[in-house]
C-alpha cells in the first residue's frame, strides 16, 4: 500500500515554484522522494527554493523559463532531459488573480480594465496550455506521466469581482477534461491530467480582501466563512496529500477529474 501512494524518484516539474502554493508542494515532493525542478522567470529567487530544497536532503533543480514563452519552456524540457531523463510529472501552479483585473464592490463589468482582463485570463489560461504543450509532448513520447492543473471555486459558480479570473479558471477546469480525454485516447492509459480545486486560502494576493489590517475578516470574509461548513481558510499544506495522491499509482484510474479542497464549500448551499 505504501509504494501505492509513492511518487519517489518521480521527476517532477512545478511552475511556480517559487511562491507560496509551488513552494509548498515543492518541499512535501522532496520529502516524499521526488526529484524537483522549480520552475521560474527570476532565477535569483529559483536558487533560494532550491535551496531550501536540497537543504532537506533533495534532489532538485532551477530551471528559469517562462511559462508564457513556448521556446524558453522548450529550452527547459531539454535541459530537464538531459539531467534527469525524463519528465514524469508537471504541476501547474503558475497563475492568480491580478489588481488591474479584480472590480472594487462599487464597479460593475462596464468598469473592467480590458488590459487587466487579458492579462489575467492569458495568464492563467495559456500559462498552463504551454507548458502543457511543452512538457505533456515529453510524456506523451515517453508514454506515462501526470499533469496537475489548479482551478479554483470560481469554476463552480459565480464569485463577485474577479470575472476575469473565474473565466481563466473555468477554461481550465474545461482544458484539463479536454486534454485528458486526447492523451488518454492517443497515448494510453498511462499519461493522465487532473484538476485541483483550491477553497479559500489566505495569501499575498488576496489577504487585503479577505482580512483587515486587524486580521479580523472583511465583509467579503463572512460571506465565504457563512458557506464554508468547516468555517476556517484552508492552509496551504492541504493541497499537498491530494497532489501526491493524483501523481501516485493509487490514482491510477482517475484523470479528467477536478477535486475541490475547500471545507465544504462547494458542496453546501448556505442553507
Amino acid at each position: 500500500m505504501k509504494d501505492l501512494f509513492s511518487i519517489k524518484n518521480k521527476v517532477a516539474v512545478i511552475t511556480g515554484a517559487s511562491g507560496v502554493l509551488g513552494g509548498s508542494l515543492a518541499k512535501s515532493f522532496i520529502e516524499a522522494g521526488a526529484k524537483v525542478v522549480a520552475l521560474g522567470r527570476n532565477q535569483e529567487t529559483l536558487d533560494a527554493r532550491v535551496k531550501e530544497l536540497t537543504d532537506l536532503g533533495g534532489d532538485a533543480l532551477a530551471v528559469e523559463a517562462n511559462v508564457m514563452d513556448i521556446e524558453s519552456l522548450e529550452a527547459a524540457s531539454v535541459k530537464i532531459k538531459e539531467k534527469y531523463g525524463s519528465i514524469d510529472i508537471l504541476l501547474n501552479i503558475a497563475g492568480g488573480n491580478i489588481p488591474a483585473a479584480t472590480l472594487s464592490p462599487e464597479q460593475s463589468f462596464f468598469d473592467m480594465d480590458m488590459k487587466g482582463w487579458a492579462e489575467v485570463t492569458d495568464l492563467n489560461i495559456n500559462g498552463t496550455v504551454y507548458p502543457s504543450y511543452v512538457f505533456g509532448k515529453a510524456m506523451a513520447e515517453q508514454g506515462s506521466g501526470n499533469i496537475i492543473n489548479i482551478s479554483s471555486m470560481a469554476a463552480y459558480s459565480a464569485i463577485t469581482r474577479v470575472a476575469g479570473y473565474s473565466a481563466a479558471k473555468s477554461a481550465i477546469t474545461n482544458f484539463t477534461q479536454w486534454l485528458a480525454s486526447d492523451l488518454a485516447l492517443k497515448f494510453g492509459d498511462k499519461i493522465r491530467v487532473n484538476a485541483v480545486a483550491p477553497g479559500f486560502f489566505i495569501g499575498d494576493q488576496n489577504r487585503a480582501i479577505l482580512l483587515n489590517p486587524d486580521g479580523s475578516l472583511t465583509e467579503r470574509s463572512k460571506k465565504v466563512m457563512a458557506k464554508t461548513p468547516m468555517q476556517r481558510f484552508g492552509e496551504v499544506e492541504e493541497l499537498n496529500g491530494v497532489v501526491q495522491f493524483l501523481c501516485s499509482d493509487a490514482a491510477s484510474f482517475i484523470t479528467g477529474a477536478l477535486i475541490p479542497v475547500d471545507g465544504g464549500f462547494s458542496a453546501f448551499s448556505g442553507v
